[in-house]
């Protein structure tokens, strides 16, 4: 959070004059917003008292007003020497009302539930825990910031810009005149990450400053504007379609939309889009589309480098569960490292709200006969194993309706197992699988498509799955050469591994589909296994199976599970790459969603599409028993399909800085294919120079895609530093069937994989059968 210098006492007709300047931007702020009038808005720029919630002892007051730029919360402290913070609106996640998070429950008494709520945020920043003075009150609050962060989320690209731009603007103008001196324009221009040398930057200002009188004002502001927003590479292509007088006619644009973006189109379709995105009257009127509505146009979601059809679930969910990459979290309790970090159930709220499917419970015996989750032998916090049951209830199916498969470490007592089960049953109730689908013991996996809205677990069994048909008596023990020698064990647990493990039969009983069993060979599991024993494997042993065996490897998940989970030596919760895990047909390739790298950005782009499911359909030649699919050694078959990917880097628009107080960003962009090994490539641009507001590259390069069924794309932008690391920017990656051809712009994600709000690249795209 950001310091706030307390400003000198004004005199009485200054205090005024500064009034009425912030009315008059909140008015315009509140106008861009379409919030005139919104009481809910009126009602965070009143603000008011709220106290901050830290520990039992620890509850201070806190003024929180919404700023007049209608975008940043403001705080202050109610001490003799007053501070104050801020936060922007765009970092909330989330606002919850009631006790929910771990520190409410620790911290206050259960009859102050109505009164508290939560602001939780997308980046590393700790959860604000505050109680307003009245349940009517939070109730307020909340109602307020989530309809100020849903209206901020959902400003098109146009008005996005326009109210950063005009609140950068503000910042600039620290005379507060509405004027901008020459020192004044510069300040600006580095807020928006440009930085012109002295001789440019008085040419630019005399070019604006056509009253000579050494500032900005009125008309003059609004031609910087323009002249900063003007975009030369979609005049011409504006330009090259635009046969009407200046603009495209419904023809002019059918004829762009087939030619360059490679579209079935029609002139309904083309009526309906100026129709949607001209912000003239007049043109419109007349069905004629201005370079504005084309500009538009191109910044919709539809038009975007995604394709809008691979947004929803457009792929058969109807094949069994095994037929699919799944998203999956490994210690997902962890907001950080395996050795110290904290647990807390909102990280599991984070994975699920990520369209995570399959999380993980590492269960240990806890006081008051309530088993707990952490990482064991280890100095992470604990959490009840009931409230993360509880919050998994909750968000599991807020993004995806597709089952969510409860992976549990279970290293507790046969009380406490009991215990364990009682919880899932009662809190998960008619949605967890306790029992086969259908009649009869099964042969297969179910779909996603039955299992909607369903749990299942994942864990060890007492005994087959077959013998609860047959009614026979049942041991009490397992040892552990039966299920997997994985996940947390530290070297002392692994020597007890031939000591037999005690199970409850109730949460033995609760294990269906997904029994773990501890892996020998391709060929035994082939001979002995069900297709419902699945096996874990260390991320190093897994990968030298994906190099060494990978069609053997690819044929035993045609017809069983495999998790993957990363080495024990990631301390600092690090991830491996999936890919050449998914290349070999694993299904649930876990990783800490808590950590942002370029393996984390790959997993979110590989489940980017489907809906965002977190179900991915496998290729056909990665389900077929009998496939002969190496990715290794890419023998010729059907996933042989060579593409040459065509791709021009054009510019790109409102880059950030990476550090606020930082020098302005010299970009570049890496352009990466993650696939097969042949198919791995990386290109990048050369670095534009002093310029992250509107950097311009336009250069080509061409890459050859051999399996594009299991190749990614990924686009990253760094700050080029020519004696260090370059430092990330942001980032995009989408699978390259998703990809659509022509013209089109990029979003861009921070590290913590959430939307940079206005920025974005723009590039053509032509993808082609190879000759």
């Amino acid at each position: 959070m950001s310091c706030v210098k307390r400003q000198p006492k004004l005199s009485k007709s200054e205090e005024l004059l500064r009034h009425a300047r912030c009315q008059k931007v909140i008015q315009m702020n509140v106008q861009l917003l379409g919030m005139e009038g919104d009481q809910d808005l009126q009602f965070l720029l009143r603000g008011g008292d709220l106290l901050k919630v830290l520990s039992p002892s620890w509850k201070k007051p806190r003024y929180f007003k919404l700023q007049e730029d209608c975008k940043t919360m403001w705080r202050e402290s109610k001490k003799k020497f007053k501070s104050s913070q801020t936060f922007p609106i765009d970092d909330i996640s989330a606002v919850r009302i009631g006790r929910q998070t771990e520190g409410f429950k620790k911290n206050t008494e259960e009859q102050m539930e109505g009164r508290c709520f939560s602001i939780m945020f997308k980046s590393r920043r700790k959860n604000l825990d505050l109680i307003a003075s009245s349940e009517a009150e939070a109730g307020q609050w909340v109602q307020s910031l989530e309809k100020l962060v849903s209206k901020l989320n959902n400003l098109n690209h146009h008005q996005t810009r326009e109210h950063w731009i005009f609140n950068c603007l503000r910042k600039a103008d620290k005379n507060k005149d509405s004027k901008l001196s020459q020192s004044e324009v510069k300040d600006f221009l580095r807020l928006i990450n440009i930085e012109l040398d002295d001789d440019y930057a008085d040419v630019f200002f005399k070019k604006c400053d056509k009253s000579n009188s050494g500032y900005l004002s009125g008309e003059e502001i609004e031609h910087l504007y323009d002249l900063l927003t003007y975009r030369e590479e979609i005049e011409v292509i504006f330009g090259e379609y635009a046969k009407t007088t200046g603009f495209m006619s419904p023809e002019d644009l059918v004829n762009f939309l087939m030619k360059e973006q490679r579209e079935k189109a029609t002139l309904a379709d083309a009526q309906s889009i100026i129709e949607k995105y001209e912000p003239d009257e007049t043109a419109k009127e007349k069905k004629l589309l201005s370079k504005d509505g084309f500009l538009m146009y191109l910044h919709r979601p539809e038009a975007m480098i995604l394709n809008p059809e691979h947004k929803e679930a457009y792929q058969d969910m109807d094949q069994p569960l095994n037929h699919y990459f799944i998203s999956s979290s490994h210690n997902t309790y962890l907001t950080e490292d395996q050795l110290k970090g904290p647990s807390s159930t909102e990280a599991y709220i984070r994975a699920l709200l990520k369209g995570c499917r399959c999380v993980e419970l590492d269960c240990w015996d806890g006081p008051d006969d309530e088993p707990v989750i952490y990482h064991g032998y280890t100095l992470t916090s604990k959490i009840l194993f009931k409230d993360v049951i509880k919050a998994i209830k909750e968000y599991a199916f807020k993004v995806s309706d597709y089952p969510v498969i409860l992976s549990l470490e279970n290293h507790c007592s046969v009380e406490q197992q009991s215990v364990m089960a009682q919880h899932m049953s009662s809190i998960l109730g008619s949605a967890l699988v306790t029992s086969p689908l259908g009649d009869g013991m099964p042969t297969n996996f179910p779909s996603p498509e039955e299992l909607k809205g369903k749990f299942v677990i994942k864990g060890k069994r007492l005994n087959k799955l077959e013998a609860s048909f047959a009614e026979t008596a049942e041991n009490t023990d397992v040892t552990e050469e039966e299920e997997s020698n994985d996940e947390g064990e530290e070297d002392e647990e692994k020597k007890k591994s031939k000591k037999k493990l005690k199970l409850a039969k109730e949460l033995s009983d609760m294990v269906i589909y997904c029994q773990s069993v501890h892996f020998h060979s391709f060929e035994d599991a082939n001979k002995n296994q069900s297709f419902y024993q699945m096996s874990s494997f260390k991320e190093g042993k897994a990968m030298g199976l994906a190099e060494e065996s990978a069609n053997a490897f690819i044929r035993h998940n045609v017809e069983k599970l495999s998790r993957v989970y990363p080495a024990g030596s990631r301390t600092d919760s690090s991830n491996y790459n999936p890919v050449p895990l998914w290349n070999a047909g694993c299904q649930l390739v876990a990783l800490n969603f808590q950590t942002s790298c370029a393996n984390m950005d790959v997993n979110q782009g590989k489940f980017l599409v489907n809906g965002r499911s977190g179900y991915i359909l496998k290729p056909a030649f990665m389900r077929d028993a009998a496939t002969e699919f190496d990715p290794i050694t890419l023998t010729r078959g059907d996933w042989l399909q060579h593409k040459t990917l065509h791709i021009m880097v054009i510019s790109g628009q409102q880059l950030p800085k990476v550090n606020k107080k930082s020098s302005i960003v010299d970009p570049l962009v890496k352009v990466e294919i993650y696939g097969v090994p042949a198919d791995v490539a990386v290109k990048e641009t050369e670095p534009c120079g002093n310029n992250g507001f509107s950097p311009s590259w336009n250069e080509n390069f061409q890459f050859d895609v051999y399996v594009p069924e299991l190749a990614l794309v990924r686009f990253v932008v760094e700050d080029h530093d020519s004696t260090t690391n370059n430092d990330f920017v942001g980032q995009y990656t989408l699978p390259f069937n998703s990809l659509k051809m022509g013209y089109r712009h990029i979003p861009l994600l921070n590290k913590n994989g959430d939307l940079l709000p206005s920025a974005g690249l723009f590039v053509h795209i032509m993808v082609l059968d190879a000759e």
